[in-house]
Order: C-alpha cells, then sequence, then structure tokens
C-alpha cells in the first residue's frame, strides 16, 4: 500500500520534537492555571506533528525534483530519508502527503483561531507566519542564511510553545516566550549542525544557508554562542524563580551542546562520518526543553 510505503519520508524518528515543544507549553500553562483542557492539548500535538510531516514531506518532494537527493551523502541525522531517490515512483504521493498535512495544519488553526475568536487574536500573526516557515523553508529560505539560520527555533521553540500556551489558557503570556527562548536556540542549533554535511550538494544546487555563506569557523562560533546563550538563560529563569529549581536538572543534557561542539570544531564539515556528536545535538535538542517541561509541570 503506497500510503505505508511513503511513511518514511515523515521521518517518523524526528516527529518527537513538535510535541516536546508543545508540552513546554502545556506546563507553562499548566503552572499559571493549575488546570488542562486534555482534548485541546491533543488536537495541538496533532497539529504540531501535522505541521513537522509536512515541512519534512515538502523537503522530501522539492530536494528530489532538484537533483540534491542524488548528491546527498545521507547520515543518521541529515540528508533526508532517501526514499524517493530508491522509489521515485512515489513522488506523486509523498507530494499529496505534504499537501494534505499542510491544509490539516492549516485547518486546525482555523479552529483555534474560531474557538477563542480575539480573545486569542495573536494566533492569527503567529499561524500565518509558522505556515510561511513550513511552505517556504527548503525552496526560499534556505536561500537566506540568517533567517534560515533562526526559522527553525522560531518555529518549534517560540511558535509552538507560546501557541499551546495561548489555546490552552485563551490569552497571551510573556512567560513562553521567554522560557521559549532556550529550545529556540537549541533547535537553531541541531539544524545548524545538521547541514555541515550537506553544503557541497547543497551548494550545487543554489542554496546558501549559514554554514555555505559563511563558512564552518563562523557556523561553530554562533553554534557556540546560541549553546551559551541556551545555557545562561536557564540558570537566569531558575534565579529569577521563572522556572523550578529543579529545572536545574536540564544542564544535564543541556551539556551535550558542549560535546557536539567539540565534534563540530574537530571534524568540521566531515561530522557526518562521526555521528555521535549529531546524536548528541539532537539529544540536547530533546531532552533539555522535556526536562524544563517535565520539572515545571510537576513543581
Amino acid at each position: 500500500m503506497k500510503l505505508t510505503a511513503i511513511i518514511p519520508s515523515f521521518r517518523v524518528p524526528f516527529l518527537v520534537l513538535a510535541p516536546v515543544c508543545i508540552f513546554l507549553g502545556a506546563s507553562i500553562s499548566y503552572a499559571e492555571q493549575g488546570v488542562i483542557d486534555y482534548a485541546v492539548l491533543a488536537i495541538a500535538v496533532l497539529g504540531g506533528i501535522s505541521a513537522h510531516i509536512a515541512v519534512n514531506t515538502i523537503n522530501e518532494y522539492q530536494d528530489y525534483v532538484s537533483g540534491l537527493d542524488l548528491k546527498t551523502i545521507r547520515t543518521p541525522f541529515s540528508g533526508g530519508s532517501g526514499l524517493l531517490s530508491q522509489q521515485p515512483r512515489l513522488l506523486p504521493w509523498v507530494k499529496n502527503a505534504a499537501i494534505v498535512t499542510t491544509l490539516l495544519t492549516f485547518l486546525i488553526g482555523v479552529y483555534f483561531v474560531t474557538l477563542y475568536g480575539r480573545a486569542v487574536i495573536t494566533l492569527v500573526p503567529m499561524g500565518l507566519l509558522g505556515l510561511a516557515i513550513i511552505i517556504g523553508y527548503t525552496k526560499w529560505i534556505n536561500k537566506w542564511p540568517i533567517i534560515c539560520l533562526v526559522a527553525p527555533g522560531l518555529c518549534f521553540g517560540l511558535l509552538m510553545v507560546a501557541g499551546t500556551q495561548v489555546i490552552l489558557s485563551g490569552h497571551f503570556s510573556t512567560t513562553p516566550w521567554l522560557i521559549g527562548l532556550i529550545p529556540f536556540f537549541l533547535i537553531n542549533n541541531l539544524l545548524l549542525l545538521n547541514q555541515y554535511p550537506d553544503i557541497d550538494a547543497d551548494k550545487s544546487i543554489g542554496r546558501n544557508h549559514f554554514p555555505i555563506a559563511f563558512g564552518i569557523k563562523a557556523s561553530n562560533a554562533i553554534f557556540a554562542i546560541f549553546a551559551l546563550c541556551a545555557t545562561l538563560l536557564l540558570g537566569f529563569f531558575i534565579s529569577q524563580k521563572l522556572l523550578p529549581i529543579m529545572s536545574a536538572l536540564a544542564f544535564i543534557p543541556q551539556a551535550l551542546a558542549f560535546a557536539a561542539l567539540y565534534g563540530a570544531i574537530k571534524f568540521k564539515e566531515d561530522i557526518g562520518k562521526h555521528p555521535k556528536y549529531l546524536a548528541y545535538n539532537v539529544s540536547c535538542a530533546l531532552l533539555t526543553p522535556l526536562t524544563i517541561a517535565t520539572t515545571v509541570f510537576i513543581n
């Protein structure tokens, strides 16, 4: 059945990122209100996963059409699934999956705006910005190095976290935007490091993301700055009681960012040949916000 055949294009192992960010937003809302509407939360999770699948399938489709798939050296964490280079007959199915999940994401956003009306009018620009990133990331945003650098963290680390808080509480709060800065920096680093193995292939089709435009040395510096910012913000928010003392546990997975940085400095664009450093980066981007969310929820 072709529907099951295209599941690798969803990149299922990576879809956990959206629920983690949504859980962080939900935990903040719970800390503020003491209650959670789990039906609303379930719809939010569906929307987040749908948005992530949309990004991934659009990326799969456009990377194959552009010829990038045939030039990319894949790692467990970068270079796409390789599904279409092995089974090009599935191209229309992947395209349809991208259209359906993008439309589903849009309809869920419309539902929340309709449900809450003017009380959550901030959802409209947030939703439109998120949708623009979903549709434009692979084809257009990858040609603008600074925008490409911050788009992943903006979409997952800020819009998902803050958006979840809004739809669960029905009002705007600055807290999720502040705490969301931690996954913002880490998720930007997640995508940044995963671009290293693909520099030559990406350059050949006209992409101009940060490592292409400014080089590995500058990219490593940005990675270090982002990792340091996330670490300092975690400590600052704890000291200001915006996060509970228990959130200091997040320093443990956060340390993995610096292990990944060591690999980036040592191996540069060859880091894909040493995937444990990419794994450290992925683990940091997932486990740090997950730990924060858990400690906020149970505090």
